[in-house]
C-alpha cells in the first residue's frame, strides 16, 4: 500500500511541475503517463490473499484476471482425459499443474498458495472436480 501512495504522489507531483513549466510539458506528461500505466499494471498483477490461481496465471501466462478464482479453471482451454503431466487439475478451492508422477503412481503437482508458497509435492486428486488442457 506504501508504494501505492508513493507511486500516486509522484505522477500527481510531476504533473503539477509539468503543468508549472509550460515549456516540459510534454516531455513530464509521457513521463507521468507512462509511470500511471505502470501503476495499473502493478495493481493489476498484484497477487491476491488466495493466489493459487494467480499462481497458475503467471505460470501460464494468462492475462484475465478471472481465473485469480481457482474454480475459474474449470473453463480455461479445452478438456483433458483424465491427469497426466501437464494438465491443470481443478479442485473446487484450489488449482495445480501436473508436473510429474512418482514411482508409485501418486501424481506430483506444482501451484501457489500450497502452505503460503509455491511448491511442487506428491499429492492426491481426490476431489478433483475438472482436467485442463491449457
Amino acid at each position: 500500500m506504501k508504494r501505492f501512495v508513493l507511486a500516486v504522489a509522484i505522477v500527481f507531483s510531476v504533473a503539477s511541475s509539468a503543468s508549472a513549466h509550460g515549456h516540459r510539458v510534454h516531455r513530464y506528461h509521457n513521463f507521468a503517463e507512462g509511470l500511471g500505466r505502470g501503476l495499473i499494471h502493478m495493481l493489476d498483477t498484484a497477487r491476491p490473499r488466495a493466489w493459487c490461481g494467480w499462481y497458475m496465471r503467471e505460470l501460464l501466462g494468462v492475462s484475465d484476471r478471472s481465473y485469480n478464482l481457482a474454480r475459474n479453471w474449470v473453463g480455461y482451454g479445452r478438456p483433458a482425459m483424465g491427469p497426466h503431466v501437464g494438465a491443470i487439475v481443478v479442485w473446487p478451492h484450489h488449482v495445480s499443474l501436473i508436473v510429474g508422477r512418482t514411482p508409485n503412481g501418486v501424481w506430483i503437482t506444482k501451484g501457489g498458495n500450497e502452505g503460503g508458497r509455491v511448491m511442487e509435492r506428491p499429492r492426491s486428486l481426490a476431489g478433483a472436480i475438472a482436467f485442463r488442457e491449457p
